[in-house]
């Protein structure tokens, strides 16, 4: 793990005092990053207050208002946790993150926040204690570096109090643009925070016949998440849950706390990557957002929109009861995940907590005995709301996955056994492992698109100043019908049952195929489009027009004043090198294809006088192909 680097400001009047000397930052230059920097506090009397906030009007000033409710509301659990410490004085930190609706966006918009989060018990507080939250809140889902930024200004607002909000913004306010999909190092105090940008919401990615040649660089939201960690107790269902993601059913994750709900729900939006999940999904979801009021009301029957919904409140387990899918994830206490078996020796293959293989009998259920047989069972009577009574990891679902567990990518997974430091370090290489195997898994399941996503290029010796070809139409059954004539292929072959079409099929039918496959589609247009402009840039125009008939020559005339004549209206007023060189060589092309025209149809061309002017600069030129002479000078 990367040391976190520090900030040294002074606390107290002088913290406040240089906040107020200091030249405030450009409100622009923060927006590119954050939307707002907050204090939050729970209030005995008046509950969740926004206490400070950086810049001063960023939640207020917003259109419709409710954002200052609903981030405030967002920020906390939904009650103090009681499985901190029974000392006289504790504290308990912890990380979070939310998505919630952007208000002043016109459009379906989201904001996301992500927190700090501060619970003090304390015998000589009110209640027994006190909690308050520090949050980041911005349109851009930068969760690796967002969460980096909190840790160090989480404990510096609890040091040097709202003072700090201003001192680390002014901070971010410094840093340049955001550079999606690359890596970026961030200066912050006296250090600099390393982060790799996930790809930005219209990058279509890599292509889908391709697998992307370094799996840790992000390919979607999200690839910091702990998936080993989120869920452990539920690996063998990462299959079904990757199904259901692709898809795109309902799935409502309950958790213990804020915490667990959100990298849970993190995890299963990066498990698709490189695939565009388009499916609205909540980290952190609470009564107070908007939506739950529409969500409350469905009647029964019902169908249930796409989302995934991260929770704590079980009261959800009864208002959400037609959500057809429930995952529970987490443990109670969450500085012990970990149940160690009689006689104290690790789960792993070693002892005194050296790391060993992860058993697949400890990923399954217990082995046969009628206890556990009736514990199955009732579990499954009792459904989700079983969790009223007793946390327990567990998935309900209605869906029949295509999917199979893949048990060599569960055995290479290592149990890192009591230590710590070895759990983080192991962790780490479980994570690794699971979101190779799960890119390669996205990526061959897209490769059938790949041929409707094919670009070409002018083949050798033909002429580049022509259209280029459309990109093969799509239609959904003959899609379908071809790929059952051809197979799924030899990786999902291995790994997905008889019945692997249904899942095309569910995924035909998903929200979350088309926007992903226009984006491709719109990504293959525009790859195709350059590759056909930097032909026309090398193409040796006299060398092509040699080889023309007269009439053929009139046409590549007429077709590169065409693409002259683009290139000027796309480009007029930005003045970049490529630009002025791309008019430049069709400038040259077009004055070389007029040469070799004959001397009464240049005459009637020369009559356009918008024409006349494209061609103004030419030289006299040498005899030209076959043996034309004729002058360009106007």
């Amino acid at each position: 793990m990367n040391r976190i680097p520090s900030v040294s400001l002074r606390g107290g009047a002088d913290a406040d005092a240089a906040a107020a000397a200091a030249p405030p930052p450009d409100p622009a230059a923060l927006a590119r990053w954050a939307r707002a920097f907050c204090v939050i506090r729970f209030d005995l009397e008046r509950g969740q207050l926004v206490e400070a906030c950086y810049p001063p009007d960023a939640l207020a000033a917003v259109a419709g208002g409710g954002l200052d409710r609903l981030v405030a509301f967002s920020s906390f659990p939904d009650s103090m946790s009681h499985h901190l410490p029974r000392h006289r004085s504790s504290v308990h930190d912890s990380l979070f993150s939310f998505r919630v609706p952007d208000p002043s966006s016109p459009r379906r918009a989201f904001l996301y926040g992500f927190v700090f989060n501060r619970q003090r018990q304390d015998e000589r507080l009110p209640r027994g204690g006190e909690q308050k939250s520090v949050v980041i809140l911005s349109h851009a889902p930068y969760s690796s570096l967002f969460r980096l930024l909190l840790q160090i200004l989480g404990p510096l607002c609890f040091d040097v109090g709202p003072s700090a909000l201003a001192m680390v913004a002014a901070h971010v306010a410094a840093w340049p643009a955001p550079a999606p999909g690359r890596p970026m190092e961030l200066p912050i105090g006296s250090a600099a925070l390393r982060v790799h940008l996930p790809p930005a919401a219209d990058d279509p990615g890599p292509p889908p016949a391709l697998l992307p040649a370094n799996p840790s660089v992000p390919y979607g939201l999200f690839h910091d998440a702990d998936l080993f960690a989120a869920f452990r107790g539920l690996l063998l269902h990462l299959w079904t849950l990757w199904e259901l993601m692709v898809v795109g059913e309902p799935v409502l994750v309950v958790a213990p706390s804020p915490a667990q709900c959100s990298e849970a729900v993190a995890g299963l939006v990066s498990l698709v990557a490189p695939l565009l999940y388009s499916v609205d999904y909540r980290p952190y979801f609470t009564i107070h957002d908007p939506d739950f009021a529409r969500l409350n009301a469905l009647a029964e029957g019902e169908v249930f929109p796409p989302m995934v919904l991260g929770v704590t409140n079980l009261f959800f387990l009864k208002s959400l009861k037609s959500i057809p899918n429930v995952v529970a994830v987490g443990s109670p206490n969450p500085n012990s995940t970990r149940v160690l078996p009689v006689g104290g020796q690790s789960p792993g293959n070693g002892t005194n907590g050296t790391p060993g293989k992860l058993k697949l009998d400890k990923l399954a259920i217990n082995k046969f005995s009628p206890t556990s047989l009736l514990n199955s069972i009732k579990l499954r009577r009792e459904g989700p709301l079983s969790l009223m009574t007793e946390h327990k990891e567990a998935l309900w679902s209605t869906y029949a996955p295509t999917t199979k567990p893949d048990t060599s990518v569960l055995n290479r997974l290592i149990d890192a056994g009591v230590s710590p430091r070895i759990e983080e370090s192991m962790s780490v290489v479980n994570n690794e492992i699971l979101r190779r195997h799960f890119l390669e898994l996205t990526t061959n399941f897209l490769a059938p698109f790949g041929p409707y996503l094919r670009t070409t290029t002018p083949s050798e010796g033909s002429s580049p100043f022509v259209d280029p070809p459309l990109l093969p139409p799509f239609h959904a059954d003959e899609f379908v019908n071809g790929l059952a004539a051809r197979g799924p292929g030899k990786f999902l072959s291995k790994r997905m049952r008889s019945n692997w079409l249904d899942l095309y099929r569910r995924f035909l039918e998903g929200p979350n195929f088309m926007p992903w496959f226009r984006q491709r589609r719109a990504a293959a247009e525009q790859e195709q489009q350059r590759l056909w402009r930097q032909a026309r840039m090398n193409v040796d125009i006299e060398k092509l027009m040699s080889k023309m008939s007269e009439l053929e020559r009139i046409d590549s005339f007429n077709a590169v004043e065409r693409y002259l004549l683009r290139e000027m209206e796309q480009n007029s007023g930005r003045g970049n090198a490529d630009s002025v060189a791309a008019c430049q060589k069709l400038k040259e092309d077009l004055q070389a294809a007029f040469s070799v025209l004959p001397k009464d149809v240049q005459q009637l061309l020369l009559s356009n006088p918008k024409r006349a002017v494209l061609l103004q600069g030419g030289q006299e030129k040498a005899p030209g192909a076959n043996g034309i002479v004729t002058q360009t000078s106007l």
